[in-house]
């Protein structure tokens, strides 16, 4: 045996008068991976490039140590191996049912002395073959007879794999719907109990045959492996089915010009087991020939013994048996059938049409519209008959009329028969289409050259039936009303037909929905109007959908849907929120007002706006489509503003209209008291507060008023309490009572810190002071509602009537403490004051100021004499 590599046998050197020990492996023991890999195992699956073993070993004298391994010459190498750490890859993909065992030799060399051995590396099996069947391919023949249980064919299958995924077991595929059954575990194919086999019904059986492993891991996943095959079973006959007679019922004919031994009629029969057929021999049953007629025992043909005039009857009935010959002419089974023969003579007869009374070219029905398919029309009563015999009374029955709609039964007559007409088509036969339908029914002789033929009239009268729905003209419906129509006006007209006759194509219309409050419909016409007390606004809704029913007698109905628009008209003016208004127009700035049309839609709610007179003349212009009003460009400063009036009266009166663009036209005017100013440089809270309360003087007094009430009330606060500790010998000073409130997020509307920034009270106002010693304070608006001027009370308190703040008694007159600054009490028509010592700058700034707070004074003014007058406050 050769190798790849050169090995030398253990061997000891001596060096120095030392001994040299060769290295040597650990043993290792079953299951371990660490050693010379003795008893080595190792799974089929395992990955290519899996570290699957450490050769491990040692040298006496500590030296380090190489691994190494080798193979045969001319085999697959399977394992690598690291000289250094002794880690032993797989290379190769492993096969148990290829090679189940690996030989190898695995080394240990400590650079002087080098160690072999020899070992054997088992390769364990995994459930990777599936099973494979043998004898392929599978068919069995079976008689039809086998009784049900037999054993039919033993289906064998092989899997190469160990233990569980070696194992086979069976079944079979859909075994609901076969007539076999396998035994799972020997293979072997039987008939289902309570089953049969049948040849003339089912020749070939397919039956799919499962074979299943006992399953097993590979690759770390149990895995079950299934291989499938065909049985195909071939059913063979057996003789269990007597002779069926074949093209019954059986007619012959012997005609006038016969000859003795004319063949009249030829019957045939076959073996019911049609795998293995046998002979048939034919007779007449019990005699009943006579000497009239013979029968051919192998062909069946009968032919006549006698002249026709030697006949007795016109009508022979005869019995013809058909038996089944075994081996050795035993009879096996055997069938009988009756052939009738018939006399006849020559074709001297037409066929001819008969009724309830006699020969007849005319029938005639009266019958429902749409008949069920299939249905027999039993009130014509029509037989045809031929008098002559054989051939000459064979004849074709035809319909002729309206393809398809009507069949006749039967379409070959011979000599006579009772004529069927059936339903065809039931669609066809519509009373809204045409109230009778007329055929022609034809017969004709088909093996005469006379070609003898008679006709006849079949008319069918109709009788309508409720078999239409109403239909409307269209599936939706628009109409459009103007929204100032009276009540009872037409909207549209909606319109069904139905063609069915009498009162079932009567249409009676309704209305329903969730749009239809305000709308009726008339029953008969169709015609949908609004209620009597309907007011259409377009502005309130313009939009109306419902739906329309038609309905006939019997309930039978369609439905139709309405779109209806509720027009806009212009019947609604501009309207300005108040006839008298007052505005303060910065020079360079504009001045907007504006006017509401309330119609619905363009253009009868598009404003226009235009000065109908304004004193000065030519002094203003607007914009038509905003309502923004300007000075004219020419206007820059004050200084032209005098010039232009005498008086020097800066403020100026206009008419504004506003008319909207509907037909016809409406329109409002309002007249406008502008009061020009000049542009100001004062910056700060005070400034930006006025020029925001120039439009809302009733809310910038009332922070005003609320602000002189508040230094009133410190000024009271302040003298009286000087005075008690002046009378005081002890000087103990009043307890001054502390409200503590819960803190609270401050509002978001307004802040006042910003325009009064020292903390007093004044009447209708609440001082408290917090935890840490500030005091609080909130302010009665002029609406009545307190305002908090911390910044820290989210809501209002209620509304309540405002009333004009009441000045506090005057201070003892004999004593006024110098330390105590002095507050000025203003009026109900003061001014503001700036804190301390300063004040605010006149000039330019004062006299801005000054317009805006008599601008305000003068509107809170009147407001509160027309509240006056109204015995309220708004």
């Amino acid at each position: 045996m050769g190798y790849s590599d050169s090995f030398s046998n253990p061997s000891v050197s001596f060096v120095s008068g030392q001994s040299d020990y060769a290295p040597y492996f650990y043993d290792n023991g079953p299951d371990s991976l660490n050693g010379n890999m003795a008893l080595f195992s190792i799974s089929e699956d395992t990955p290519v490039g899996t570290q699957v073993y450490v050769l491990n070993g040692t040298d006496p004298e500590g030296d380090s140590v190489r691994y190494g391994i080798a193979f045969e010459k001319g085999t697959k190498e399977y394992f690598t191996v690291d000289s250094k750490s002794g880690n032993v890859t797989l290379v190769s993909e492993l096969d148990r049912e290829h090679q189940d065992e690996i030989a190898a030799l695995v080394s240990i060399t400590d650079g002087r002395n080098r160690v072999e051995e020899k070992v054997r590396v088992f390769i364990t099996d995994a459930n990777d073959e599936q099973p494979e069947f043998l004898n392929l391919p599978f068919i069995v023949d079976v008689p039809e007879d086998t009784p049900e249980g037999t054993s039919l064919y033993k289906v064998q299958a092989a899997d190469r794999d160990l233990g569980s995924g070696g194992s086979v077991s069976y079944y079979l595929q859909s075994p609901s719907t076969t007539k076999f059954t396998i035994d799972s575990h020997s293979g072997i194919l039987r008939i289902k109990p309570g089953e049969k086999l049948d040849y003339e019904t089912t020749r070939t059986h397919f039956v799919t045959v499962v074979a299943k492993d006992g399953g097993g891991k590979y690759n770390g996943k149990y895995q079950v492996m299934t291989s499938n095959a065909t049985i195909t079973i071939n059913v063979l006959d057996a003789q269990d089915t007597p002779p069926a007679f074949v093209g019954t019922p059986y007619f012959g004919y012997v005609y006038e010009v016969s000859v003795p031994g004319s063949e009249i009629f030829t019957v045939l029969a076959k073996d019911g087991d049609e795998g293995s057929p046998n002979l048939i021999h034919y007779s007449f049953a019990d005699g009943s020939g006579g000497s009239y007629f013979s029968i051919n025992s192998t062909t069946g043909c009968i032919s006549l013994l006698t002249y026709p005039v030697q006949l007795r009857n016109e009508l022979f009935e005869l019995n013809v048996k058909a038996a089944e010959l075994g081996p050795d002419n035993v009879e096996l089974g055997y069938a009988i059938t009756m052939v009738t023969i018939r006399v006849v003579d020559l074709n001297n007869h037409p066929p001819t049409f008969y009724g309830e009374n006699g020969p007849q070219s005319r029938f005639e029905l009266t019958m429902y519209e749409h008949p069920p398919e299939g249905e027999i029309l039993r009130g014509l009563k029509i037989t045809v008959n031929d008098s002559d015999q054989g051939a000459n009374a064979k004849f074709r029955l035809r319909l002729v009329g309206p393809g398809r709609v009507l069949r006749v039964v039967p379409q070959t007559v011979l000599n006579e028969a009772q004529v069927t007409v059936i339903v065809e088509n039931s669609t066809a036969i519509d009373y809204e289409k045409y109230q009778f339908i007329t055929f022609k029914l034809l017969a004709v002789e088909i093996d005469t050259p006379e070609r003898f033929s008679a006709t006849a009239d079949i008319i069918i009268n109709l009788l309508d039936t409720n078999d239409n729905t109403p239909k409307f003209s269209s599936e939706y419906y628009i109409a459009r009303i103007p929204e100032n129509s009276p009540g009872g006006s037409n909207v549209v007209a909606v319109t069904a037909s139905d063609p069915d006759s009498g009162l079932w194509g009567e249409v009676k219309y309704s209305i329903y929905g969730s749009g239809a409050d305000l709308f009726l419909i008339h029953a008969s016409s169709g015609i949908i109007y609004t209620q009597p007390w309907a007011s259409l606004d377009a502005e309130v809704k313009s939009k109306y959908n419902f739906y329309v029913k038609a309905e006939d007698t019997e309930g039978r109905y369609s439905l139709a849907e309405v779109f209806v628009t509720v027009l806009d008209c212009n019947d609604h003016p501009p309207e300005f929120t108040d006839n008298f208004m007052e505005k303060t127009m910065v020079i360079g700035a504009p001045v907007k007002i504006e006017a509401v049309d309330e119609d619905a839609e363009e253009p009868n709610n598009v404003i226009e706006y235009s000065i109908m007179r304004a004193e000065p003349d030519n002094i203003f212009e607007i914009n038509r489509a905003t309502g923004e009003i300007k000075l004219k460009p020419y206007i820059k400063s004050m200084e032209i503003v005098n010039n232009i009036t005498k008086h020097k009266d800066c403020k100026w009166s206009l008419v504004v209209q506003a008319r909207d663009r509907g037909k016809p036209s409406f329109s409002t005017t309002t007249v406008i008291k502008i009061d020009i100013t000049e542009a100001t440089p004062l910056k700060g809270p005070v400034a930006d507060f006025l020029m925001q309360s120039r439009d809302n003087p009733l809310k910038a007094l009332g922070m005003i008023a609320g602000f002189v009430s508040v230094m009133v009330l410190v000024t009271i606060v302040i003298s009286t309490a000087t005075f008690l500790r002046n009378n005081k010998s002890n000087r103990i000073m009043p307890a001054r009572r502390i409200i503590r409130r819960r803190r609270e997020p401050p509002p978001s509307n307004f802040n006042f810190k910003s325009l009064f920034s020292r903390p007093s009270t004044a009447s209708g106002a609440q001082a408290e002071e917090d935890p840490e010693g500030s005091v609080r304070e909130s302010v009665e608006s002029p609406g009545g509602q307190n305002v908090n001027l911390n910044n820290n009370s989210p809501w209002p308190k209620p509304p309540k009537p405002p009333s004009a703040p009441r000045l506090p008694p005057p201070p003892a007159a004999n004593y006024r403490p110098s330390s105590e600054r002095q507050w000025p009490v203003p009026t109900i028509s003061g001014t503001l004051a700036s804190r301390g010592s300063k004040r605010l700058r006149h000039g330019t700034d004062s006299n801005i100021s000054d317009a805006l707070v008599s601008e305000l004074k003068m509107k809170l003014e009147k407001k509160i004499q027309e509240a006056n007058k109204g015995g309220y406050y708004c």
